[in-house]
């Protein structure tokens, strides 16, 4: 098999590796695996039920097994490493980078680091512990201290020589790091600079202004960065402006992806399960605690519907509206809450700008109430040749739109303040707000207007 094209059905490749282990074929898997990037051979294990998943990972070349692990997500990781004893890992990190070592590292336990960092050589072990001195989701805990710097005080012939004397240079690297005497950070040289200005050139005077980051900076705010200043690579500081590492733009896409995963799960209340087979005992257990949480938010609208219970058995018309007013109120919430939490967590919305848009979103709120409510209570009245009852229905819609946007803006705020994800919480509470909130105003106004 060769693969020639950036894309792959991983899918078929998956099947076909599946069922060569069922045909005890492992030439064909090998020779599988060398035609595949360890990136793809990642989301293929990924991909793969536990058992077999277990089986294809000892028929991957041990050359690039460090590699193919940093690019699985942590559950997976972990089920991998799990596998290989301390020696089995000095070996499969052998010729990685040290953001990549940092990264296996993070996930051994103390006896399997130790070994692993033993075996690194100076200059690594310090790079690697320095890095796993750092929260993970800071920038000391995301940056490679696979770096090239050099002093402003000397020319670009001594730099040219110091560049043919190494033979390579990190992958990724469009600029040299810039420091004084004492190693603080300067500034940049870019390579093109590099090349095409004389050799007597002082690295002084071509040396550009680019602002580092600290290496407590928060991950998210890193991708921001990135994003925004279209950045290839950063500079990360410590606390004394010494230089101590950079952060790439292949660091930040991952970022960025396990994000947008991360959310995707938030909105169904799952915040952890990454692996796709995880056993059904520890997903149900996950999984549970969110399930009760809905089930004791919808006893409590089964109470507030259970106030009014004799209403309903009098307007048989009142329990074929409830749904309507729950559910127009929940959408308009979801919407709002929606935007709110991306501009969260893209650094757009803040405690400063946060009355304006409350003050927008409510703005919204009434005027798709005032439109709604006029379509569904004009609806309702001529259904039911009822017209209090669709008076009624109108009031409560536009209550309740008005209500849920506002609801969808201060939960995830609220939420935000409290160092909660939004993402995680915001969807049940709000489903609270909205469905109680409904039920109460429709049923409450009927029973004072109609009985």
């Amino acid at each position: 098999m060769s693969n020639n094209s950036l894309y792959l059905d991983k899918t078929e490749i998956t099947e076909e590796l599946i069922q060569a282990l069922s045909q005890k074929n492992s030439t064909f898997i090998q020779q599988t695996f060398e035609t595949l990037v360890p990136e793809d051979i990642a989301e293929i294990l990924e991909a793969t039920p536990p058992k077999e998943r277990h089986k294809l990972w000892t028929l991957v070349n041990r050359e690039i097994q460090g590699e193919v692990i940093v690019h699985t997500n942590d559950e997976v990781k972990a089920s991998l490493l799990q596998q290989l004893d301390e020696n089995d890992i000095v070996e499969i990190t052998e010729d990685l980078e040290t953001d990549d070592i940092t990264d296996i590292a993070q996930g051994l336990p103390d006896y399997k680091k130790e070994k692993l960092l033993n075996n690194l050589s100076y200059e690594d072990r310090s790079a690697v512990e320095i890095a796993l001195s750092y929260p993970e989701d800071t920038a000391g805990g995301l940056m490679s201290t696979d770096i090239i710097s050099i002093r402003s005080d000397v020319t670009l012939e001594v730099v040219l020589r110091l560049l043919r004397k190494l033979g390579e240079i990190p992958e990724n690297t469009v600029d040299l790091i810039v420091k004084d005497r004492t190693g603080h950070y300067q500034g940049l040289l870019a390579i093109n600079d590099l090349i095409t200005h004389p050799e007597y050139s002082k690295v002084s005077q071509l040396v550009k202004k680019i602002p580092a980051i600290t290496a407590n900076l928060n991950y998210k705010e890193v991708a921001h960065l990135f994003e925004k200043n279209d950045l290839i690579s950063i500079v990360v500081i410590d606390s004394k402006n010494m230089v101590i590492g950079r952060i790439t733009i292949d660091d930040v896409v991952d970022i960025i992806r396990e994000e947008a995963e991360k959310t995707q799960m938030a909105s169904a209340g799952l915040n952890d399960e990454d692996d796709l087979f995880t056993p059904a005992f520890k997903s149900s257990k996950r999984r549970s605690f969110w399930l009760g949480i809905n089930l004791l938010t919808a006893i409590f609208a089964s109470i507030i519907i259970g106030f009014f219970g004799a209403s309903i058995k009098q307007i048989v018309a009142l329990a074929i509206l409830m749904p309507i007013v729950a559910s127009m109120g929940g959408i308009a919430g979801t919407q709002t809450a929606t935007i709110v939490i991306r501009a969260l967590a893209t650094g757009k919305l803040g405690y400063r700008n946060s009355r304006h848009l409350l003050i927008k979103e409510a703005k919204v709120g009434l005027l798709n109430g005032l439109l709604w409510s006029t379509v569904t209570g004009t609806v309702t009245a001529l259904w039911f040749d009822n017209t209090l009852l669709g008076v009624i229905f109108g009031a409560a819609m536009l209550i309740n739109l008005t209500v849920a946007a506002l609801a969808g803006a201060l939960i995830p705020l609220i939420l935000n303040r409290m160092k909660i994800d939004p993402a995680l919480a915001s969807g049940l509470m709000l489903t609270t707000v909205t469905d109680t909130l409904g039920f109460f105003v429709f049923l409450g106004l009927a029973t004072i207007v109609l009985l």
